[in-house]
């Protein structure tokens, strides 16, 4: 019986051995340990089919700035899968968990903004190779990850119309540092009328009442011969370069609530008066603002989340092993 129960034992010793070196072979590597995050071998794995995905890789935490360095260098793939972890470490620590049902209504949102319905965002994901739980995992961490960096970063970035003008400047050396801007009444004297001789007579009668002091919105209504009249004589508003240079340089020379001497132009003779006169920025740049704003803070918004995620590696544990 002795004999026996030494036979067994030793058995149930070797198939314990046994199970275990089997087990060994199946446990992965840990190629790196982030607070109290952990790397795998795995997570390479899985990296490289994100790459395949473009989409689902975040270019701000690529080291170089370049995602195609994330193809084959094992060394930026490591720093890649480090800034998530630290990322996903943040996360935890202020408890920014987002639920499965905000990443349900998420895709409803990106279904509407796009025009489609769900199920059509959904055979989308799988057309492309992925498995709608393994997005829906995606979506939950990019928006865990959104909701910190909104919180440590981007609500913190500020730019300005002055910063976006600077920028705008830069490259475009030409434009002009500011451009004045006039709301211009008028009286017009319509020289095919009555003849040049006449207009001219006119228009000096008018002029001069103004020099003494009567109203121009008056003398405007009883002597404007401007077929589109409007009340006090009102032209609109228009901006430097819309004149010729000779009714420019009299306009820009006057201050608002003044007059120009008689001039004329193709419609005939013309007594200007300034209404308001600003400085405004170059259409030029209006029409551009919004894009170099938003150029603006995303180039804020990665040098702003180097530095964040350098001061967070600096009080993380981190080891990696060889």
């Amino acid at each position: 019986m002795k004999k026996s129960s030494l036979s067994i034992s030793g058995f149930l010793i070797l198939t314990s051995l046994f199970f275990n070196l089997a087990n060994a072979e199946l446990v992965e590597k840990i190629v790196a340990i982030v607070n109290s995050e952990i790397i795998l071998d795995s997570d390479f794995k899985l990296l490289q089919k994100k790459i395949k995905t473009s989409s689902m890789i975040d270019d701000s935490l690529v080291e170089t700035g370049d995602t195609h360095s994330l193809v084959d260098n094992k060394k930026s793939q490591l720093d890649y899968l480090i800034n998530e972890k630290i990322l996903d470490s943040e996360v935890k620590r202020l408890n920014l968990n987002v639920t499965m049902e905000k990443v349900q209504q998420e895709i409803k949102e990106m279904a509407k903004r796009n025009n489609i319905t769900t199920d059509e965002v959904l055979n989308a994901i799988k057309s492309q190779g992925m498995g709608v739980a393994d997005y829906q995992a995606f979506l939950k961490t990019r928006m865990e990850r959104q909701s910190l960096l909104e919180m440590e970063i981007i609500s913190k970035i500020r730019v300005t119309e002055e910063d976006a003008f600077t920028e705008f400047l830069k490259k475009n050396p030409q434009a002009k540092n500011s451009i004045s801007e006039y709301k211009i009444a008028h009286i017009l004297f319509n020289t095919k009328k009555s003849g040049p001789q006449a207009a001219q007579e006119r228009a000096n009668l008018v002029y001069n009442r103004l020099k003494k002091g009567e109203k121009f919105e008056a003398l405007a209504e009883q002597f404007s011969e401007d077929a589109d009249f409007s009340q006090g004589g009102l032209l609109g508003t228009f901006k430097a370069g819309d004149f010729s240079k000779e009714i420019e340089d009299s306009i820009k020379n006057i201050d608002v609530g003044e007059v120009t001497p008689v001039m004329k132009t193709k419609q005939g003779l013309h007594i200007f008066k300034i209404l308001e006169k600003k400085s405004v920025k170059d259409p030029k740049f209006e029409k551009e603002k919004a894009t170099i704003t938003s150029s603006l803070v995303e180039k804020n918004f990665k040098r702003q989340l180097k530095i964040w995620l350098q001061s967070k590696k600096d009080e993380a544990f981190i080891r990696v092993n060889k």
